[in-house]
This record gives structure tokens, C-alpha cells and sequence, in this order.
């Protein structure tokens, strides 16, 4: 595909600093792109490679003035890549029909121009909408449902009554619908607590490589629309994750927990059971979440507190021994000080009398 840069400026809403009829045929980052390519800087350590790069074009922040080679100027050059970059990965669309060697039941309903590979399972009364592409090994259980535009990388298993949105991107290994972790004691033995629930997916959801997403003990785990999952998450049963959330790699989030929209969870964080998480909240690495966080928060730290706060407590640390020390040193002058007025106080005349005037 090719484009001129005036072209691409109009998709990103950007300003062409330059010649704007350059010819741009793909993109690459900035040490490896080549004649008719296009790269970006969105971190200031790269600036001295603009004039270094072989690329014809450049995408970069307004604060950058001139370079050897046409610019694009945008306010976030980072977003400007993806858009970008998006027009010279899509290629159209073509159908592959069902293959002979997968198994879909007679009373599934097929949308049309879907490409279902070899060994791919679908059960009885499932529902699988417009030019969905279900890969190699992926099973389909019975009632699930999957909308229009949904690609289902290999050995993706769907349980029974999952609901699958539009446009969502499963990727290879993640399980949906798997039994809630729900047990009873009755004395040593562990009660099986039936999940008769169902998992929900909103529309343009992404959930990344072995992450597995567990239906509700009754009711519904709902990922709602726009959530980006990582690779390796543990979605318990009767979560809820609310629009354009972020969960990062190694997240593990228990039952009944509730999280609000645009909400941000780094890598390796832990959420309790039952809290409650505020839209736009922020959860630093390695937190651990055991209490609700309101909205518009920005949090750090096992137990989670304050990232300001938790910054100024990582602060203190190397420092506590030296602390200790002067601590023991003020102890021992307060008690010198003590021992010493009792002993002035002893030895000091009594009087039986008090002479002093009081208006002195």
C-alpha cells in the first residue's frame, strides 16, 4: 500500500513540516526503517537519531522544530504510530468457509462468510456471528454465542452460555467460562459449590495469551467493552471490569470484586475478594489491593496506599536503621535527663512556708 505523508497527516490530524508528497509504503521503528518508510520519536532519548534514521518521514511532537527529513507533527506521536501503522497491516478479508475436519453441530447458527479451521469444536444451539474466524483446536460450547468481526486464536475454549461481543481478539489458550473457585467446608472435605452463572464480553474486548476468565457462581462475569486483558490474568467469578480498563500481565482478581471504568491494573497486581475499584483509578506493580479504592486515584504499594505516600515510605526505608540509631541515643538523654532533675529535686531545701509574692 502506498500513501503520501499529506495523506497520513490527514488521518492522524496532524502538520506536515516538509515535503508532504513523499511516498510512505510501510512504517519501522527508527533504527531499522529504510527509504519509503516512516518511523516515529516518542521518547526524547531517541531525538538524536532523526537526523541518523534512513526513514522518508518522521512522526514526532510539536516541540520539534526541524529535521533532514519531512515531519508529522502530533501531539502524541505514540498514537499516531498505531493509527498509522494500522493501515499498512489490515488486508481484506477472506473467507475460508468450515473446514471438513472440524465437528459443528447441525443446530448451530452460522453467520455468514465465517472461516472455522480443522479440529475446531462447536455444540449444540451455539451462535456464531459474521466472518468470525475460529482457529485450529478452538472448542465452542453449547449456547455460546460469538458476534460479528470476532477472531478465536488456536486452542481457545469457550464454555456453555458464554457470550462472546464484536470485534473481540481472543488469543491462544485463553479459557472463558471455566467454574468459579467456590467451595464449602463441611468439616475436612471441600463442597463443590455449583457455578451455574455465565461469562459476558463486551464489544472490542481483547484478552491476551493463557488468561482465563471464570463464570459466575450465579448471574454474570462481565468484561465490558474496550478492556484490554494481558497475557497470564485470573479473572475470578462475578467480576465485573468496566469500559476501556486495563489489566496488565499477572493481575489476579478475586470473586465479586467491582471495577469501574478506564480503570488501570499493573503487572502483577492483586485484588481482594468483594472490593470495589473507582473509574479512572491507577494500581501501581505489585500492589495489593484489600480495600475499595474510590475514583480518581492514583495507588501503590501492598497494602495499596497513596503513590505519593508510597513513594515518600520507599523513601524512608534505607534509612530506618539510621533512624533507630538516633532514636536509642534521644532515649538515653531523656532518661539522663530525668535521673537528673530527681536527684535535684532530693537534694534540693524544702520550706514549709511558700514566701513569694504572688503578683511577682
Amino acid at each position: 500500500m502506498e500513501k503520501t505523508l499529506n495523506e497520513l497527516a490527514q488521518l492522524v490530524g496532524g502538520e506536515v513540516v516538509g515535503d508532504g508528497e513523499v511516498k510512505i509504503l510501510g512504517v519501522a521503528p527508527i533504527e531499522e526503517a529504510r527509504k519509503g518508510e516512516i518511523t516515529f520519536v516518542a521518547h526524547p532519548r531517541y531525538l538524536p537519531k532523526l537526523n541518523q534514521t534512513e526513514a522518508s518521514a518522521i512522526i514526532v511532537s510539536p516541540k520539534v522544530s526541524e529535521a533532514d527529513k519531512p515531519l508529522l507533527k502530533v501531539a502524541n506521536p505514540y498514537l499516531a504510530f498505531a493509527k498509522i501503522l494500522q493501515v499498512y497491516v489490515h488486508r481484506p478479508y477472506e473467507s475460508r468457509g468450515v473446514d471438513q475436519r472440524a465437528w459443528v453441530s447441525a443446530t448451530t447458527k452460522l453467520g455468514e462468510k465465517v472461516s472455522v479451521y480443522p479440529f475446531v469444536y462447536v455444540g449444540d444451539h451455539a451462535e456464531i456471528g459474521d466472518r468470525v474466524i475460529l482457529f485450529p483446536g478452538v472448542f465452542v460450547g453449547d449456547n455460546a454465542v460469538i458476534g460479528d468481526d470476532t477472531l478465536i486464536y488456536p486452542n481457545v475454549s469457550i464454555y456453555e452460555g458464554s457470550r462472546i461481543g464484536k470485534r473481540v481478539i481472543l488469543h491462544s489458550g485463553v479459557v472463558i467460562g471455566s467454574d468459579g473457585f467456590g467451595f464449602a467446608k463441611e468439616g475436612k472435605r471441600n463442597v463443590k459449590i455449583p457455578q451455574i452463572g455465565i461469562v459476558e464480553i463486551g464489544d472490542d474486548v481483547e484478552i491476551g495469551a493463557n488468561t482465563t476468565v471464570d463464570r459466575a457462581a450465579m448471574g454474570k462475569t462481565v468484561i465490558k467493552k474496550g478492556v484490554i486483558i494481558d497475557n497470564l490474568v485470573q479473572v475470578a467469578h462475578s467480576v465485573t471490569i468496566g469500559e476501556d480498563s486495563i489489566i496488565v500481565a499477572q493481575v489476579g482478581i478475586a470473586g465479586s470484586t467491582k471495577i469501574g471504568a478506564n480503570v488501570i491494573l499493573a503487572g502483577q497486581v492483586g485484588v481482594a475478594d468483594h472490593v470495589e475499584i473507582g473509574d479512572n483509578v491507577m494500581v501501581g506493580p505489585q500492589s495489593a489491593v484489600v480495600k475499595d479504592i474510590p475514583p480518581h486515584q492514583v495507588v501503590t504499594g501492598s497494602p495499596t496506599l497513596p503513590h505519593k505516600d508510597y513513594l515518600r515510605t520507599v523513601l524512608t526505608l534505607p534509612k530506618l536503621p539510621e533512624m533507630w540509631r538516633k532514636i536509642g541515643q534521644l532515649e538515653a538523654k531523656v532518661r539522663a535527663l530525668d535521673a537528673g532533675q530527681t536527684v535535684k529535686r532530693k537534694t534540693s531545701p524544702q520550706s514549709s512556708e511558700d514566701t513569694r509574692d504572688p503578683d511577682q
